[in-house]
């Protein structure tokens, strides 16, 4: 499911900001909302990208949520014809945003 940054800009209870570490230099986010995860927007149902961690946080600084995490999933098993692991791949990583933008 996708919900906009202006529609989290209103919420109070956003449970986690989950920054993915997609490629190199490709950052994407999403939130848990109620044991829910949303992937994030722009107003025209865009997902929002960064080339860097500090410009996604400053994309999504009017999302109040509780806690912060950079999450990166490796393909590796994928890669080399090995059974699917599910999250066993799975490094989140708590972090914070101290406002460097």
């Amino acid at each position: 499911m996708k919900m906009t940054l202006r529609a989290l800009a209103t919420l109070k209870s956003i449970d986690t900001l989950i920054i993915h570490s997609l490629d190199l230099c490709l950052y994407q986010a999403s939130v848990i909302i109620e044991g829910e995860e949303f992937l994030v927007t722009d107003d025209i149902g865009n997902l929002i990208r960064a080339h860097s961690l500090l410009e996604i946080q400053k994309q999504c600084q009017n999302v109040k949520a509780k806690s912060q995490v950079m999450r990166q999933e490796s393909a590796y098993d994928e890669m080399v014809g090995g059974p699917e692991k599910g999250d066993g791949n799975r490094l989140e990583v708590l972090i914070s945003d101290n406002k460097l933008y």
